[in-house]
């Protein structure tokens, strides 16, 4: 009988329409002769469901719909809400007291990455070389002039909780940076700002499934623009070169670095650690566990780059807590 998977878009931030095109894109990976999918969308204002050309709304005591006088329940949920609830652990939470499987990271882990500040702060005491930062939070007192003698000009601003560099400001006067500050508070009630780093920005995928773990080949990002803005993400403002023009030996050492990023955060399903490369050292700048997933975003380049299948990938992905089941009931 065919598992029934969610794929779930929304959220309750700019990035609805960002999840929205990973949703398609996830849809147009799974195998559908294997499963039944099912495209739920959750905002503020609904949780519902697409089916049959009708949209049915979500029973949240159980994470089900009626349609056709049946009651349909839910294997697996795949989450691609970029942003709040779905990257930041609280739908991870509302999963897992009701036990159905889900693709990505579990709460702590999805929370910790969800916050870039505290993240990379964590990280840092492992050793893993970060930017100098500041944290700003709503109705707290900040100084513009002594942010800029910490960090130095230009400076990167931007929402702590949020992607897709939606609010985000490359400062590089000082009388724009309240201003920028200000923009990336309509966003997200805290703010990161972050010193700038010279250098090469590389990414870097990887997974780990019942099969183990693996790490797929770095794309070079190079744009045009001032920064991988939102138009070089989505407008394709960008060229994304992969595998990277990179040494093996430097290739190696940042996908080395992301696994190890994988295990310290204790990661699941397909993760994203972005870096500037900066005199061949990699510094980290976010570790990202909710990864666009259109067929033109980094995910897929790398696996298409690699000789792997996404569809396959994605199999893998939803049948590891199964498997895991079955084995430990076995034990």
């Amino acid at each position: 009988m065919k598992k029934n998977i969610a794929i779930i878009w929304g959220g309750y931030s700019s990035e609805k329409v960002v999840s929205e095109m990973s949703a398609a894109g996830i849809c147009s990976f799974i195998d559908k002769e294997r499963y039944n999918i099912y495209r739920v969308m959750i905002d503020r204002g609904a949780w519902e469901v697409a089916h049959n050309g009708t949209t049915f709304p979500i029973d949240k005591n159980d994470f089900s719909f009626v349609a056709d006088n049946q009651h349909i329940l839910f294997d697996f949920a795949y989450i691609t809400i970029h942003g709040t609830p779905g990257e930041d652990g609280t739908l991870q939470g509302y999963f897992d007291m009701l036990g159905i499987p889900y693709s990505n990271c579990g709460v702590l882990a999805s929370a910790l990455t969800f916050n870039k500040y505290t993240c990379n702060n964590y990280l840092k005491g492992f050793g893993i070389e970060v930017a100098g930062s500041v944290i700003l939070r709503k109705n707290e007192e900040y100084l513009t002039g002594e942010i800029i003698a910490q960090l130095g000009l230009p400076l990167f601003v931007k929402p702590n909780v949020g992607g897709s560099s939606f609010a985000t400001t490359k400062v590089k006067e000082p009388s724009q940076l309240q201003s920028a500050i200000v923009e990336a508070f309509q966003e997200a009630p805290e703010v990161i700002i972050e010193c700038f780093i010279s250098g090469t920005e590389v990414t870097c995928g990887c997974f780990a499934t019942w099969k183990g773990f693996s790490v797929l080949p770095l794309t070079e990002v190079v744009s045009s623009n001032e920064f991988f803005d939102y138009n070089a993400k989505y407008h394709g403002e960008v060229e994304e070169i992969t595998p990277a023009r990179l040494p093996e030996e430097i290739t190696l050492a940042i996908q080395k670095e992301t696994e190890r990023i994988y295990r310290l955060i204790g990661a699941r399903g397909i993760v994203r650690a972005d870096y500037i490369l900066s005199d061949n050292r990699p510094v980290l700048l976010e570790v990202n566990t909710t990864p666009g997933m259109t067929p033109t975003s980094f995910i897929p380049e790398q696996v298409a780059a690699a000789g792997l299948s996404m569809t396959d990938i994605l199999t893998d992905i939803i049948e590891t807590p199964f498997i895991k089941a079955t084995a430990i009931k076995h034990l």
